[in-house]
């Protein structure tokens, strides 16, 4: 948490983090739950990020590490850092939005592989909030 805090004081507006992948593929939900709520509480209010990198995950993971993130108190919840192979589709854009909206205050960031209007536009349709190339 040194680093969020850090980032922090250094003027950083937002954070994002990359959640903990090998505690989400082994079911470990309460360390994942815990490393993203130790991260918003080192933000200090300020919005943080969580990357699934939707690549790498099943439905059902997208599923979970979205509703942790929500419940771990998120800001967003992100598709991608573009490093694992892979970057946003419109059916992870969809998936992710349908599991937040309860939430009413978390959003969708559809991030990495988004090069023309056209793929924009249909994030946004499929319920992305921001956009990220």
């Amino acid at each position: 948490m040194l680093e969020t805090r850090v980032a922090i004081e250094d003027g950083a507006q937002e954070i994002d983090m990359v959640l903990n992948i090998g505690a989400l593929k082994s079911g470990n939900y309460a360390l994942l739950y815990d490393d993203i709520a130790a991260v918003v509480n080192a933000a200090a209010g300020h919005p943080v990020k969580v990357i699934l990198e939707t690549a790498l995950l099943k439905d059902e993971e997208k599923i979970a590490a979205s509703f942790i993130a929500a419940e771990a108190g998120a800001a967003f919840v992100k598709t991608s850092t573009g490093f694992s192979g892979g970057g946003a589709s419109v059916a992870d854009v969809a998936l992710m939005k349908k599991t937040v909206q309860y939430k009413g205050n978390v959003q969708v960031k559809a991030s990495a592989g988004i090069r023309s209007l056209k793929a924009c536009l249909e994030m946004l349709e499929a319920g992305a909030d921001r956009i990220g190339t």
